[in-house]
């Protein structure tokens, strides 16, 4: 038997959660300075959390099949990485890479950002995030290889626990020639590398 759809929770649910955890801490939530957190904290999780509202894949539905026989590799460096771990609902922050072989076509370079921010605003870890990015790009695009690297700070790791700060991860996905050929390879990464 199927299971019924959980309704979702409504925005006084949410508010009444965000009171709850005040009051858990220790504080008291009908404070002069805490009176609207409850509503500030949804309408910022609202924003946070828009990955959930989106199907990142339709960005990259609009190709441009005009590109003068260029067949190397597509860049795109340090689009900005706001995450959020799932095990402890605390962003990760950093930078993503994300290259492609083009076949025949390729896609509008906003896209390719557009994508990871799409990915990226939802509870996950960073591996999860790397691979949904690159299978995505090469799902819709069929592109001879896609690589993406992502480098980012957690704060799980650096407000807490080990307590690490500066501490990075760093995680990549890579498919077809970009995988598999040693040259393209090379090149994809000398490309993440190298100082603009």
């Amino acid at each position: 038997m199927a299971k019924t759809p959980k309704a979702k929770p409504t925005e006084a649910d949410a508010h009444a959660a965000v009171r709850t955890l005040i009051e858990w801490a220790g504080d008291d939530p009908d404070r002069e300075g805490l009176r609207d957190t409850p509503r500030r904290v949804a309408k910022a999780y609202r924003e946070l959390f828009a990955g959930y509202e989106t199907d990142p894949r339709e960005y990259l539905a609009r190709t441009f099949e005009e590109v003068g026989g260029y067949d190397e590799l597509v860049l795109l460096k340090d689009i900005r990485v706001v995450s959020f771990c799932e095990h402890h609902m605390l962003p990760f922050l950093g930078r993503a890479h994300v290259g492609y072989l083009p076949t025949d076509r390729v896609v509008g370079i906003s896209k390719l950002a557009r994508v990871v921010h799409g990915f990226a605003r939802r509870l996950q870890i960073q591996e999860k995030l790397t691979a949904e990015i690159a299978e995505a790009i090469q799902d819709v695009l069929r592109p001879k290889g896609v690589g993406v690297v992502i480098v980012s700070e957690h704060s799980c790791m650096t407000m807490r626990g080990v307590n690490t700060p500066g501490s990075r991860l760093t995680t990549s996905h890579l498919l077809g020639e970009i995988r598999d050929d040693p040259r393209t390879r090379q090149e994809f990464f000398d490309l993440v590398r190298s100082a603009d």
